[in-house]
């Protein structure tokens, strides 16, 4: 006999299914982020960050308010690759809270040259990262972002 009492189980049997698998989707999504940033010379990699990004993307990594557009952002990107060849962006922690992404990272690397100014001759950073991630209908559209790149500019200048 199907009571309401089972027809509410089984509706919310129906929903957890259907968001767990979308939490999974969305963590996926996010995941590109960060292979790109581990491959910024990758044009896959470049790729897969364009579809995993909304065409409005927005980067704020600052109090000024002034987004940084997709295109900025893969540019950005792509000249610290030159920069930092062997760059590794790994993901230790992510959250999910319905459409926001929360990732706790980890940056390693070695410049070929200047960086900001320092020249790290030969040395590498390990930094930090916090990143609050907005993802709608599958794509990320807003991404929040700091950086320890004090703590990267101490370790390369030696100090």
């Amino acid at each position: 006999m199907i009571t309401p009492a089972r027809n509410l189980a089984a509706a919310m049997l129906s929903l957890a299914t259907l968001t767990g698998s979308a939490l999974a989707d969305d963590k996926a999504t996010v995941q590109a982020f960060y292979n790109f940033l581990s491959n910024p010379s990758s044009k896959e990699s470049a790729t897969a960050l364009m579809d995993a990004t909304s065409a409005n993307w927005e980067s704020l990594g600052d109090y000024s308010g002034v987004a940084k557009t997709r295109d900025a952002f893969v540019q950005q990107v792509g000249g610290f690759g030159q920069l930092i060849p062997d760059l590794e962006w790994k993901v230790e922690e992510m959250l999910q809270d319905g459409n926001r992404i929360v990732v706790r990272g980890h940056a390693t690397g070695t410049p070929v040259g200047p960086m900001f100014g320092v020249d790290g001759q030969g040395r590498s950073f390990s930094i930090l990262s916090i990143d609050i991630h907005t993802v709608e209908d599958g794509k990320i559209v807003r991404t929040w972002h700091v950086e320890d790149w004090a703590g990267a500019l101490r370790q390369l200048s030696g100090k």
